[in-house]
């Protein structure tokens, strides 16, 4: 994940189409971890609050630049 941008990154000097696709990657990124956190026998849950706070941030990103709610 260290090529993506964090929810609080601003990347408007991207084009929308960029913008929108860097999100969609850490979004799924941020699904993956949260699964893969899930899954494990003891997770925590401070983690699993932090990655649900960072994905929905990254929902709205994307809710914003693309017009939908």
């Amino acid at each position: 994940m260290s090529n993506t941008m964090t929810a609080g990154d601003t990347n408007a000097d991207l084009p929308l189409e960029d913008q929108i696709q860097v999100l969609e990657q850490q979004h799924c990124d941020l699904d993956a971890a949260l699964r893969e956190e899930e899954a494990r026998p003891l997770p925590n849950s401070l983690e699993i609050s932090d990655l649900k706070r960072k994905k929905l941030a990254v929902k709205d990103q994307l809710a914003e630049l693309t017009g939908t709610e």
